[in-house]
Formats: structure tokens, sequence, C-alpha cells
């Protein structure tokens, strides 16, 4: 049985693959289907789209979208969606606004520390891709700031650290009723990942349920077999699909494979 692949970056956000490049990577490994789900775009599902064709590999169009609950950043996978439709197109304008006000603060934050950064700097590196934490890491990384992307967060821009600036504006009811009024499927990725107790998690899963959420990634990268079969049981208590994907980023996360995460 061949494997699919539902969460995957380009570098039109923070990937360092052209989508061009993750189609054949895709296809290099073996995939059935894959899914290009940059945060808050849909630049680069055209051209992923097209390059499937000569690929021969069915191309999901997607989306990474992300909301705050509580004090706490969730993330919704939208699948199936279409990239040519203008409302849906209209509100990732906005969405991405309410992200570039939040970049501007954090370099703000990172220029009164003395960092040699501007937009128009990191722009000189990331071209017009959509600017999230991960490219603000690989520029202070690119500049001697730091070692590693990895070290890039854990000292400056999680939660609590000098230069992070908590996300704003975007609730989960914005990003899953945007995904759904589009036509598309709801996922709720990598669930996880934001450190939830049990009871937290079904109370989240269960509000998102009411704004059009259909399934949860029950296959993820960083996941043990154990977490697998959690996740698959939450899903099927709560009445959701299962999904999943490798959240590949290319060179920016070397660990992970497409189609096969940390090799699971």
């Amino acid at each position: 049985m061949k494997r699919i692949d539902l969460h995957t970056h380009s570098n039109v956000s923070d990937g360092s693959c052209s989508p061009t490049e993750v189609i054949k990577a895709a296809t290099e490994a073996g995939l059935a289907a894959v899914a290009l789900t940059d945060h808050d775009t849909m630049q680069g599902v055209p051209e992923a789209l097209e390059a499937s064709k000569h690929f021969n590999i069915e191309c999901i169009p997607g989306i990474e979208l992300s909301a705050v609950y509580g004090d706490r950043e969730v993330h919704i996978v939208g699948l199936f969606l279409d990239p040519k439709d203008p409302v849906l197109a209209g509100r990732l304008a906005a969405f991405q606004q309410i992200r570039e006000q939040r970049n501007l603060k954090m370099i703000g934050k990172m220029q009164e520390a003395g960092v040699d950064i501007t937009m128009e700097k990191l722009r000189a590196m990331e071209g017009d891709a959509v600017i999230t934490r991960a490219n603000l890491a690989r520029y202070l990384v690119h500049i001697g700031y730091a070692a590693s992307i990895k070290e890039v967060f854990d000292k400056y821009l999680s939660p609590g650290m000098p230069f992070y600036v908590p996300k704003t504006g975007v609730t989960p009811e914005d990003a899953v009723r945007a995904i759904c009024d589009g036509g598309g499927v709801a996922i709720l990725a990598h669930p996880l990942l934001y450190d939830f107790t049990p009871s937290q998690l079904d109370t989240c899963i269960e509000l998102l349920k009411g704004y059009g959420l259909r399934g949860i990634e029950t296959y993820y990268s960083t996941y043990s077999p154990a977490d697998e079969r959690n996740m698959k049981r939450l899903a099927d208590r709560h009445h959701l699909l299962w999904s999943g994907g490798s959240d590949f980023h290319g060179s920016a996360k070397p660990h992970i494979q497409i189609g096969k995460g940390m090799g699971n």
C-alpha cells in the first residue's frame, strides 16, 4: 500500500524546498499523494499542482492556519481547498497582515537587543515567503547570533523568551470556518504538541467540532506508536477522521523526511 503525506511546507512559507521540489521529493519517496500546507498562504499551490502533473502524483491543495486558543497557539490544517477562491484569498490576506504585525514587533525587540535585523534584510534572505518564527530563527543563525534554530527557539523565540510576541487576532473559529467556508476539510494539526491535559484537549476538540473540524492528525513525525494509538482512540471517541503528515520542511527540519517523518 502506498503512503500519503498530508502536512508539508515549501519555501513559500518556512520550508527550504520550492513547491516543485516538494512534489519531486514526494514522488521519489514513493507517495501516492501529498498535500502542500504552507503557513497562512496558498501561493505555492498552483506551482505544486502543475508539478504534480509532470511527476504523476496527486497533489492536494492545502494550508496551515495558526490561531490563538486561550494562552496557546493551535494550528489547523485545511485540505482540498481552491487556491483561486476570492473569499478565501481575502481572509488569508487578513490573517497574513496580523502575522506581519507580529513579525514587526518581534523584529523591534531584536533591534532593541542590538540585533542587526530589519524586515528589508529578512526579505532579502527569505524573498516573498510568509514569514514565521522559523524564518526569523534562520536569519539569526545566518548572521551568527545563534548556532542553531533550536538554540534560537530555546533562548529567544519561545513563549516567555525575550524576542517572543504572542499571536493575537485569529481565533480557532476564524481558522476552521475559513477552511470550511472554502469547501475544505479542517484538521487539528499535531494535537500532542500543545501540552494540553487530556481534558483540555477534549474541550478544545469539542469546541473546534462546533465550528466544523473534521479530523485530527493521528500520525505525526514526533509521535511514538503509543501516541498514534491514543490519537486514533481520541479521534474515534470524537467521531473525527484520521489524518497525518510529516510536517516536512526540507533542510529547515533535516531530521524529518517527507512521507516518513523521523523514520516511522
